[in-house]
């Protein structure tokens, strides 16, 4: 049997990667996807249907959505009441609403010394037992026993040296060092990097704008120079193959819902087509509708820690290491802590001076007795 020289060179696994459909939690389809009943009387039938957890979950997306808060408090919020849900359960044979609140402090501690989770996850579980309790269950004020602390500790950035940087993006070809180009030469995160529009990029006056970010912010980050040809390149093909999709009548992009419904031929027009498409179109997990959407992160992911282990990289090297080496290149650079502040979208500077101890204590910050 005869191969072809170009099957054998051609990435098979990216054009996967690339065509991969995205699950009904993702974030940019939850809300879309996971429909919450009113707070309405349900009618008999359905009612028997749903199970303790399933109409706790249904509440609490309810209340979480009636508050505005993010898509991903959300999806943290959700998935740590569940587990709480089911570890109640088992204790006691009762949900968190029945029990009360000292259910908390039960599964606190079990988090901290059953499953030795960091603080960071303990004080995750808090806020979201205490937001069900107070705002789902309406128990009001209250207060618990204090939980048994879990480990505390912070682990210092994995960051790479210019160096490396080169020599992973040699690893990676086509759309996904583009990516890789975009997350270590804006500081985005990978979720904004593949989310990218087509009317997010301003090559005139040379930014980005990153809409619905972490915690719903969004911001303008400067486009870097030395990608500006490669965006401009790439816009044109884009919009080439925008035409040719359009006379075939698969030019439809999945918008959110409240868009889709004001502007019905949205999902039509070019500028709101993604930067970085993905390679087929995938069905809308509630209306069916057929769209194309972005590569997904876990895509991305599994790009760069292929192309880490092919450039021989000796660190833990993730899609969030790109955005740890921009902040700190640009501290060594001299750069404003507050500017940094601004490009990396953080709330608090306390998030950013962390890479300030990477960028100027090099090691333990002081010289080994080999080197004296």
């Amino acid at each position: 049997m005869l191969e072809s020289k170009w099957a054998g060179n051609f990435d098979w696994s990216g054009l996967a990667e690339s065509a991969s459909t995205p699950s009904i939690n993702h974030k940019g389809l939850l809300r879309q996807s996971i429909v919450v009943q009113s707070d309405d009387a349900p009618s008999e039938s359905t009612q028997a249907a749903k199970t303790p957890t399933e109409d706790i979950l249904n509440r609490t997306r309810r209340q979480i959505r009636l508050e505005g808060k993010a898509v991903e408090t959300e999806r943290t919020y959700c998935s740590t009441i569940k587990a709480y849900i089911r570890m109640t359960l088992q204790r006691t044979g009762k949900t968190p609403e029945q029990v009360g609140p000292s259910a908390i402090t039960h599964y606190l501690n079990y988090l901290a010394l059953d499953k030795g989770v960091a603080s960071g996850t303990q004080k995750l579980a808090l806020n979201a037992s205490v937001f069900l309790h107070r705002r789902v269950f309406d128990h009001g004020e209250f207060t618990i026993n204090p939980p048994t602390p879990a480990r505390d500790y912070r682990r210092p950035p994995t960051v790479l040296t210019r160096p490396e940087i080169d020599k992973l993006l040699e690893c990676l070809a086509g759309t996904w060092k583009l990516v890789a180009e975009l997350m270590y030469g804006a500081g985005l995160r990978v979720s904004e990097a593949v989310a990218i529009r087509i009317k997010d990029i301003d090559l005139g006056q040379g930014i980005i704008q990153i809409h619905d970010a972490k915690g719903g912010k969004h911001r303008v980050v400067p486009l870097p120079k030395a990608l500006a040809p490669k965006l401009e390149h790439r816009l044109a093909d884009l919009k080439k193959w925008h035409e040719e999709c359009l006379a075939k009548d698969t030019a439809r992009v999945h918008l959110p819902g409240s868009l889709a419904r004001k502007y019905p031929k949205a999902d039509m027009d070019f500028i709101w087509s993604f930067l970085f498409p993905a390679a087929k179109l995938c069905a809308h997990p509630r209306t069916g509708a057929y769209a194309r959407y972005h590569l997904l992160e876990d895509s991305m992911g599994r790009q760069i820690k292929r192309a880490a282990k092919q450039a021989a990289l000796t660190k833990r090297v993730t899609c969030h290491t790109l955005r740890h080496s921009f902040a700190t290149h640009l501290l060594e650079a001299n750069v404003d802590i507050r500017t940094v502040q601004q490009l990396l979208g953080h709330a608090d500077v306390s998030t950013t001076m962390i890479y300030l101890h990477v960028a100027k204590n090099k090691g333990a910050g002081a010289p080994s007795p080999l080197d004296l």
